[in-house]
């Protein structure tokens, strides 16, 4: 296992499963992820939409909802083990040693209720604070992901999106956690609102030192943010390592295609190539390497075994043109 410290990590996740159950029988959506968290570090996961990305999110924040469920593996935060955990005690942990921002912050919030209101929730889940304390922290909580603290008192409906995904995040490092888990909180923001949040969320985690695990389609933003990267195919982790080294010299056919698929900002110009097919149903994944059935470098062995982890240089690569 490659981590950026030789400490002992945040979060540990070890051959975690994660299926839903259907009435054709389960569908493995994360199979056998395996991958570790470093105390303030930023670990971008990457992938095709419906590759696994944010149900293994979700399942190492242990919100997970019928049909999924955890079938096997293990989730290690802090040297405890959350999966064993049930709910009264993952309550404990939730907002105060770990955080979650979704994907959709009209719909997280709650529409009839104020900001300060559900800061205050956020608060008092943990924390007993006078009416007058949890004023001034709260309209702290907003000056400090840029927001004026007179919108305390709107309604979700009455900020912009890029101001709600901020309230989401607010709401995020209200009891200070050390880890916060971002399901590509960008994806319903305009290219200059993504970048302003990504700016602010980079300068808030130097600043109070969280870990961050962040999920996007994006590419170009986990270039700039995120210190390590994993890309995912068809519910696997099939390249992991420092997001320089991946950008640079990707080595798994997979993540060579991704690179190709959209364009640079710098360098010269070169045509989009993109990858050929489309990903597999998970109800039904091809044999042997799920990315062979579109991959120009798939060769005798690829249909018939499946890839294990490889380490090549600071890497680790499904894909046996690394089993040497």
């Amino acid at each position: 296992m490659i981590t950026a410290t030789t400490t002992q990590p945040l979060l540990q996740v070890k051959d975690l499963c994660v299926d839903y159950l259907t009435e054709r029988g389960p569908v493995r959506a994360v199979d056998r992820v395996s991958l570790e968290v470093a105390k303030g570090e930023f670990l971008g996961i990457v992938g095709e939409s419906g590759c696994g990305k944010s149900t293994l999110l979700f399942a190492i924040a242990r919100l997970l909802s019928t049909p999924a469920e955890i079938s096997s593996g293990e989730v290690w935060f802090g040297g405890r083990d959350m999966v064993s955990m049930d709910e009264e005690e993952m309550r404990h942990l939730r907002w105060r040693d770990y955080s979650v921002v979704m994907q959709s912050a009209m719909n997280a919030l709650n529409p009839v209720m104020t900001i300060e209101e559900q800061l205050g929730d956020a608060i008092h889940a943990h924390l007993r604070l006078p009416h007058r304390k949890l004023a001034a922290r709260s309209a702290e909580l907003l000056r400090v992901v840029g927001i004026d603290p007179v919108h305390l008192h709107s309604y979700p409906h009455q900020l912009s999106g890029g101001m709600r995904q901020r309230a989401m995040i607010a709401m995020a490092l209200a009891l200070t956690p050390d880890l916060v888990i971002m399901d590509e909180p960008t994806s319903a923001l305009d290219v200059v609102a993504q970048r302003s949040l990504m700016v602010k969320i980079k300068q808030l985690q130097r600043e109070f030192g969280f870990a961050c695990v962040f999920v996007t389609h994006d590419m170009s933003l986990v270039s700039h943010f995120s210190d390590r990267l994993a890309v995912m195919y068809a519910g696997q982790v099939v390249e992991i390592g420092a997001t320089r080294q991946v950008f640079t010299d990707p080595k798994h056919p997979y993540t060579v295609g991704l690179m190709k698929s959209f364009p640079s900002i710098s360098g010269p110009l070169l045509p989009l190539t993109g990858i050929a097919g489309g990903p597999p149903d998970l109800a039904r994944p091809p044999s042997g390497c799920r990315f062979h059935p579109r991959c120009p470098r798939a060769f005798e062995r690829c249909p018939g075994e499946e890839p294990d982890l490889y380490a090549r240089e600071q890497d680790l690569v499904r894909c046996f043109l690394f089993d040497t």
